[in-house]
């Protein structure tokens, strides 16, 4: 049965809604005191008479992106191929990723229409390895997993049991803004906190981490969450899942996007972690900006047009859209700059969600990579593709890369437009031109999660790594499956692409050198991260570390694969108690920092 959202007049009756939103996100509210009112009771009653949660389907090709339970005490696990080596750092590989409570993700109806759950919502879960040397030098390598307990999570846990924060991001724009509001009214806070994208250390602490809210620090040992960091009390919005290191100093570099003004502040927290810079960079538009770059001396941001807007749900229309025919630009800002301050380089339209890395060349030029697409996957279909029934052939269509060609992006009639390729912009600072900005690999696959040598963050580097996506195992599935990993090489650019479209095999365009590791059929991998040798010279000496699940035995391993042999068997697997879900982003956490 089609769910009738509210015909386009009523978006009139709604513009009151506007206002009260705008407010909302400011509201700080005890969440305990706010549920003991009447109010509350009477919002609940609200709630629950007018309010359906109904489970979202989960096909069988679906079955890893199921959640877990938590396994509660350490386990200890067994190297079942190889051996780890000598010289491999003692620390913590862990990876954070969404494992929604109460079952799986959910979509709520109402006389207002359906609001949903995305791919990318659903609880954090840590999941961690941890490698430790007894006092003969032999290696004894534990696993954990344990949700991050945000406030939100601690709400619907131990208050109620079961969901009580409606969607807001996707949905019909009437069940959104009224999600919205009765969140707010309910909570103090429109968003539920995931904390579910990142792990990143600073300072000696280890924190996880989702854009929408602070991150949480958490006690690597035993993944207890502690409190929310706001650097003491110096940041009240939300917090980019990709800080950066600036090489050298070791400040974080980070920032944070808002649908309300200011849209896009910037922050540079000192090596202390005590001390912050904090600059509003005074965005006209608001902006899902992932990512952050920094080089020695600068700091990189990217704006691209997957924007938020509220006026634009009140009047109908999605709250976030990517528009194809909006503007794209990098920004280039002096580590303790301003708005003022910004070079902004305008480039092609296109959405870029992750840096591989930046640096400066020639003391003029600065260099940006990272893994482009010409459309967004999140947060699903707009109205143009229909209702949610479509949204797993609008998925489907757009993992399909058996036929790709750049173009197809500009038509969702089309197929493979999530294709994402590893790109540079070389940005001159002098003339303050765009001098180039190309395509690094080819159409062969699509590349997404990059990451590198954390040591070259900043710098120039001659390798990258990036998981590579399995069109085929995608495309089944309606979500991103990574079947193999990819190393480039960065200074080699004299490769031709062996397929793809003919425009691209007719032109001189020569790629980057790029070897594939690639996993054994029906084998996905996920959190891959670089673990360099201690000691060790050269930029790629050292090990890729990547949770890897076997969808035909429903085992989840750990891989160890030396990085120098790239193409060669993993040199360790490691055989997990339970499954791992597909997941988001991780690190490595060495015990000799």
């Amino acid at each position: 049965m089609k769910i009738v959202a509210f015909p386009s007049r009523s978006s009139l009756a709604l513009k009151p809604l506007l206002k009260e939103l705008e407010i909302f996100p400011l509201i700080k509210v005890d969440v305990s005191k706010n549920m003991k009112n009447a109010s509350g009771k009477l919002l609940d009653a609200l709630m629950n008479s007018m309010f359906q949660f109904v489970d979202q389907p989960l096909l069988p090709s679906q079955e890893n992106f199921a959640p877990v339970e938590e396994i509660g005490d350490l386990v200890e696990v067994i190297c079942t191929e190889g051996e780890i080596p000598a010289d491999f750092s003692e620390g913590v590989f862990i990876r954070n990723g969404n494992n929604p409570l109460f079952g799986g993700l959910k979509s709520a109806v109402s006389i207002f229409g359906q609001s949903n759950q995305t791919w990318v919502d659903g609880e954090g879960m840590l999941h961690a390895v941890y490698f430790k040397k007894d006092p003969n030098g032999s290696w004894i390598v534990s696993y954990k997993n344990r949700y991050v307990e945000t406030e939100t999570f601690k709400l619907e846990k131990q208050m109620h049991n079961k969901p009580c924060f409606l969607p807001v991001l996707e949905g019909d724009a009437s069940a959104v803004l009224a999600a919205q509001l009765l969140n707010a009214l309910r909570f103090g806070t429109v968003n539920k906190y995931f904390s579910n994208t990142n792990v990143f250390e600073h300072s000696g602490r280890v924190y996880s981490i989702t854009e929408d809210h602070l991150p949480q620090e958490v006690d690597i040992s035993t993944l207890e969450t502690l409190s929310d960091w706001d650097v003491d009390g110096a940041w009240d919005r939300p917090f980019t899942s990709h800080p950066k290191k600036a090489p050298g100093s070791g400040e974080l570099v980070m920032m944070g996007t808002a649908a309300k003004k200011p849209y896009y502040v910037l922050g540079v927290i000192s090596a202390d972690g005590k001390k912050l810079h904090k600059a509003d960079l005074k965005f006209k538009r608001s902006v899902l900006s992932h990512d952050i770059g920094v080089t020695q001396k600068y700091n990189v941001i990217i704006d691209h047009p997957l924007t938020m807007d509220i006026k634009r749900l009140v009047m109908g229309g999605p709250l976030m859209k990517y528009e194809k025919e909006g503007y794209a630009r990098i920004g280039v800002m002096p580590r303790y700059g301003n708005a003022e301050s910004v070079k902004w380089f305008e480039v092609q339209t296109n959405c870029t969600f992750h840096i591989l890395n930046c640096f400066e060349e020639d003391n003029e030029v600065v260099v940006v990579r990272g893994c482009r697409a010409l459309t967004s996957l999140i947060p699903g279909p707009d109205e143009r593709v229909g209702n949610f029934g479509n949204k797993f052939e609008w998925f489907s269509k757009g993992f399909n890369f058996a036929h790709h060609d750049d173009s197809a992006a500009d038509d969702d009639a089309g197929t493979g437009y999530f294709f994402a390729r590893v790109y540079e912009w070389r940005l001159n600072m002098v003339s303050g031109e765009v001098e180039e900005e190309k395509n690094l690999t080819g159409t062969e696959f699509a590349m997404e999660f990059p990451f590198i040598n954390e040591r070259y963050t900043g710098l120039k580097h001659k390798y990258g790594y990036t998981q590579v996506i399995d069109s085929v195992a995608s495309c089944n599935s309606g979500l991103g499956k990574f079947g193999a990993l990819a190393k480039l090489y960065l200074d080699d650019q004299s490769h031709s692409t062996p397929s793809g479209d003919q425009e691209e095999r007719c032109s001189d365009q020569q790629w980057i050198k790029v070897e594939y590791h690639k996993f054994e059929e029906n084998n996905f991998c996920s959190g891959s991260v670089f673990v360099p040798r201690h000691g060790g010279i050269e930029e790629d000496d050292g090990w890729i570390v990547t949770f890897v699940h076997n969808e035909n035995t429903h085992v989840t391993q750990v891989h160890v694969i030396d990085a120098m042999k790239f193409q060669s068997e993993p040199i360790v697997k490691i055989t997990l108690p339970q499954r791992v879900p597909y997941g988001f982003h991780g690190t490595f956490v060495s015990m000799l920092n």
